[in-house]
């Protein structure tokens, strides 16, 4: 690799050397979901975001233990102190038990990241299911005078953390003043001795469903308090990545440095990442302006914006096609763009899994092309070095397509590449589709269906019964398939 790893750090403004605490071992955190509520596409970009970047890390070398929680306490309707609990709120609306809105909605969310093919974390920690941990965290906060108890509640102490040589404020670039003055008029806040102190801990209300045990009394835990204590006891007191989408800067991350310096006196993560958020045709996305839609609308089709349905994967290629920095705009253009992009690409994996080399000693190795193509290679991993930037390496990924293209259609002889040149077109080719970017093939369900059907289609032209021939090619139309009548050989492809 010509240039090293730069990702783009949040806390210093700029894209730094990535230099792991421990190598070749990574450790990496991610906000995972709130399981109240199906999964958003906001959702998907951020943890499609972070399956690319565990892939990539991965694919050159790096050992990642990759931590994605997944909340199911705590974060209240506002994402504030005060309120209902947003998974609280949904199982009396319901009817239900918390824990039957929890497991539903993490089903929906594996399903959804499954469809994507977003990868597992290595490990999937709950908040119920790390209690303990949490108000162990808040009574050394206590010790340690960084935190205050209220009528039951137990606040962090903003002007003291301040006081102490902190800096509330430095990941979201918010001036303290500034903050005070926006939340001085806020009302509920007279339990707290600074508007601006946030609960690490929260008395259960008569109404409240969700409470445990403490010595503070019935209550749980504040939403930002589940975060430190999990990337912590998974990933160590200090560790490489943190990452979640643009919203949670401030100040579900602002408060987890603040926890996590007040707990250990530094600060808890070396890189804080964050993804942009999604317009559609312009407006931000938001169901009150009617213009936000489901992973399951967009396959679907059914929503008044759409005026098709998008694949899976025809999704996760279009998010893969912009910056994850920048804002994403969805549009029926643009997603159409990128099925057609998507699709070419798909063809030319297809083809490239079955070819072989053919030696031939009377061609000589082109050596433009040769270095053309290795020079596509090198600047697609120097794009992905350069802060996961996945536009530009996808088009790198096109370039290798061209030759891919050239193969199949006889327009060029494997051997004019060489076997070396060969194998490494094919083998990054693959790689870089599969392994870093995981989009994968589908919509094809039985290949030797698809052979018999060809075969039927040869025999049918050569009898000239064209009746029947239409109707095989229909058939692939509906698939969302092509045949090619090629001049060496008739084929199926993606349609385009």
């Amino acid at each position: 690799m010509a240039q090293p790893l730069k990702l783009y750090n949040t806390l210093t403004r700029r894209k730094e050397l990535f230099e792991p605490l421990n190598p070749p071992y990574v450790g990496m955190y991610v906000c995972g979901p709130t399981v109240y509520n199906y999964v958003h596409l906001g959702n998907v970009r951020t943890f499609l975001t972070f399956d690319t970047l565990f892939r990539y890390l991965t694919h050159i070398g790096y050992k990642v233990r990759y931590v994605r929680n997944i909340t199911d306490v705590g974060h209240l309707v506002g994402d504030g102190d005060e309120g209902e609990d947003k998974i609280g709120r949904m199982a009396k609306l319901e009817k239900l038990e918390p824990m039957e809105i929890v497991q539903r909605y993490t089903n929906n969310f594996h399903q959804v990241t499954e469809q994507f093919n977003i990868l597992p974390p290595s490990i999937e920690p709950t908040a119920t299911g790390h209690m303990v941990e949490q108000i162990e965290a808040v009574e050394k906060l206590l010790e340690k005078g960084l935190a205050y108890e209220s009528n039951g509640s137990v606040y962090f102490d903003i002007e003291e953390y301040n006081r102490r040589g902190g800096r509330y404020g430095k990941l979201s670039g918010r001036i303290l003043d500034d903050l005070l003055n926006e939340t001085r008029d806020l009302e509920g806040q007279s339990e707290k001795r600074n508007p601006l102190d946030f609960a690490i801990w929260k008395r259960a209300a008569p109404e409240h469903i969700m409470r445990w045990n403490s010595p503070w009394g019935e209550g749980f835990p504040g939403w930002h308090l589940e975060c430190t204590c999990m990337s912590t006891k998974y990933l160590g007191t200090q560790f490489d990545i943190h990452g979640g989408g643009m919203d949670l800067k401030f100040p579900h991350h602002e408060c987890e440095i603040a926890q996590g310096d007040g707990l250990t006196g530094h600060d808890p993560v070396r890189y804080w990442m964050h993804s942009n958020m999604l317009t559609v045709n312009g407006q931000k996305m938001s169901k009150s302006l009617g213009n936000s839609f489901l992973p399951s609308e967009l396959f679907t089709g059914d929503h008044y914006l759409l005026e098709q349905a998008y694949s899976p994967m025809t999704v996760r290629f279009f998010m893969l096609q912009s910056h994850y920095r920048s804002t994403l705009d969805f549009s029926n253009e643009a997603l159409k763009a990128a099925q057609k992009g998507y699709r070419r690409l798909a063809n030319g994996l297809r083809v490239i899994k079955t070819m072989t080399y053919q030696p031939n000693d009377a061609i000589a190795p082109d050596q433009a092309k040769q270095e053309d193509i290795r020079q596509a290679i090198q600047s697609f991993y120097d794009a992905l070095n350069d802060d996961l930037n996945t536009a530009v390496g996808i088009a790198q990924l096109f370039t290798l397509l061209k030759y891919v293209n050239m193969l199949y259609l006889n327009q060029l002889q494997g051997a004019t590449l060489g076997e070396e040149t060969f194998t490494l077109l094919k083998e990054s080719f693959v790689t870089f589709f599969e392994d870093v970017l995981g989009l994968q093939e589908e919509g094809v369900t039985s290949q030797p269906v698809l052979e018999g059907l060809l075969t039927l289609y040869r025999e049918y032209k050569e009898q000239k019964q064209y009746d029947k021939v239409d109707q095989i090619r229909s058939y692939f139309k509906a698939q969302g398939l092509s045949i090619k009548d090629m001049k060496h050989q008739i084929d199926w492809a993606y349609e385009e």
